[in-house]
């Protein structure tokens, strides 16, 4: 099953290539893409999803764009184009690190690192953490963080283990101690966001930017976080950063639906109208498969998890993918971009499509992504 599906990801991909030229997928409207000039925080996820279908099948189509890709981000780097976000690993991890870890080009290390280097503007020293959005200073996101930061953390750990420059590590292991303090709740679920004073460092409020509500768990929050604990534990073999990705995985696996794909939000009233959010169902099987990576055969876990990805992955596979589509041009259904915001609250999303694709190339092929070398 895993590999009919697989051989339809690269077929409809190759047909999306020649839909969208240089420009780069986002989110849907009416089925389409939308199509961004690689200004959006998002663009990666193409890059990814290019190489990744490269690696599967050899077709050098695929390098060839995947190649493109890469010398826009270069531009965009050149240019600072919509960099002023943390979400540069996102971008540069999926693009010119997996290019590096492909071809071993050194241009597109080189250009990793001074990625790298643009996320640690982004680092507050007198709060401890790296500032998601906005300028320094800004009055409403000068002292945040947002979960999803953690899986923009593994560019720093790479870039320490190239140049072997401390200050990238020790950023990564700050930010990531100071999410695990306060973006993790005591009963395992998370906050999207938490609010620090700019000034002192003292520790606000947790809050939420795409969730239901404050103090309720957005599941693509909790996803990021399986698997950028997940991801931080590779690195650092801190093990309190496995025990919360772990966790993380079992509240997200205990509140699975009837159809095996999570809502929008945990907390979200469930009826007839309910947003699902099938990407955040395909980022938590990749940290599942991280986690099984190096859980031990008699871990207490693991049979939880095993179990959990088979029913996620069973669920993604005969409920939302667009297998039997074939003019479909995402490939998987009914994703989530901001039902609070209604933008896209039930569409396809890039990184739906990325993580799904990530996920079988981790069970069929023994693929590890491209966050780590």
């Amino acid at each position: 099953m895993w590999q009919q599906i697989m051989d339809d990801v690269v077929q409809k991909t190759k047909q999306n290539i020649e839909r969208y030229g240089d420009l780069f997928p986002h989110v849907s409207l009416n089925d389409q893409y939308l199509l961004n000039d690689n200004t959006d925080w998002t663009d990666g996820f193409w890059s990814g999803l290019l190489w990744l279908c490269y690696e599967y099948s050899g077709d050098e189509s695929f390098k060839e764009a995947a190649r493109r890709t890469v010398a826009s981000f270069r531009k965009r780097l050149d240019n600072n184009i919509a960099l002023d976000h943390h979400d540069i690993g996102f971008l540069y991890s999926l693009s010119s690190k997996a290019q590096w870890m492909i071809d071993g080009d050194e241009e597109a290390k080189q250009l990793t690192i001074e990625a790298a280097d643009v996320l640690m503007g982004r680092w507050r020293p007198e709060i401890g953490i790296i500032q998601a959005w906005g300028p320094k200073g800004d009055p409403d996101n000068g002292g945040r963080i947002i979960i999803d930061c953690l899986m923009n953390l593994p560019l720093l750990y790479w870039a320490h283990k190239v140049t072997g420059e401390q200050k990238y590590y020790d950023v990564a292991v700050a930010h990531a101690e100071q999410s695990r303090r306060f973006l993790v709740r005591g009963d395992d679920s998370s906050y999207h966001t938490f609010y620090f004073d700019q000034e002192t460092g003292d520790a606000l409020r947790g809050g939420t930017h795409q969730g239901y509500k404050d103090g309720s768990t957005w599941t693509r929050g909790q996803a990021w976080g399986i698997y950028g604990f997940a991801l931080s534990y590779h690195y650092t073999k801190n093990e309190q950063y496995l025990e919360t990705s772990i966790r993380l995985a079992k509240y997200f696996l205990e509140r699975l639906p009837e159809d095996l794909v999570v809502y929008w939000d945990f907390d979200a009233p469930v009826n007839a109208e309910t947003k699902r959010d099938s990407s955040a169902s395909a980022i938590t099987a990749c940290g599942i498969l991280e986690l099984l990576k190096v859980l031990p055969a008699d871990h207490e876990d693991r049979a939880t998890l095993e179990k959990g990805l088979e029913q996620t992955m069973k669920g993604l596979a005969e409920g939302y993918s667009t297998v039997g589509k074939p003019d479909a041009q995402g490939l998987l259904e009914r994703g989530s971009y901001s039902v609070r915001g209604g933008h896209s609250p039930d569409d396809y999303m890039i990184w739906g499509d990325y993580y799904y694709m990530e996920a079988l190339m981790r069970i069929e092929k023994g693929h590890k992504g491209y966050w780590y070398e």
